[in-house]
């Protein structure tokens, strides 16, 4: 698109003026202009690109663990994740105990896909980062003196 283009090369100022006019011209318009701004993460608003969605992980991942520490340390109630008080029904006290165990089986396996994710980001950004020192000749140097 060569107008988005073009605005981008103009920078967060030229998209708030084009949401304003847009507002000034046909209001959808401008209430699109924003939403398009948002969902694209072009105004900058919160944490971009995968970080973002990394700190997402994060805090829900501390937010369960949290929550597993204030319901295991009961006895009634749920006590723990698998625990779960009896509906009556046999059965599906057994499925819901083994959909539980595959959630947190999941989640484990989700965190190590998440930390490799981020060891072959850093691995690649350090490489890089080598082969433009080296590429530049900018090896450190002994000072003789």
């Amino acid at each position: 698109m060569p107008i988005v283009e073009k605005l981008d090369e103009y920078g967060k100022g030229a998209w708030i003026a084009f949401a304003v006019l847009g507002f000034i011209v046909f209001w959808p318009l401008g209430l699109a202009t924003l939403a398009f701004l948002f969902w694209s993460g072009r105004m900058g608003c919160g944490m971009g690109g995968a970080d973002r969605y990394e700190h997402r992980m994060s805090r829900l991942q501390s937010k369960m663990e949290r929550l597993k520490e204030r319901m295991g340390g009961r006895e009634s109630g749920f006590g723990g994740w698998g625990r779960g008080p009896s509906s009556g029904n046999r059965a599906f006290d057994e499925y819901r105990q083994e959909t539980l165990r595959r959630l947190e089986d999941e989640q484990k396996e989700f965190q190590d896909f998440l930390g490799r994710l981020r060891m072959a980001r850093d691995k690649a950004e350090f490489d890089q980062f080598m082969a433009d020192r080296r590429s530049n000749g900018a090896e450190p140097q002994g000072n003789a003196g």
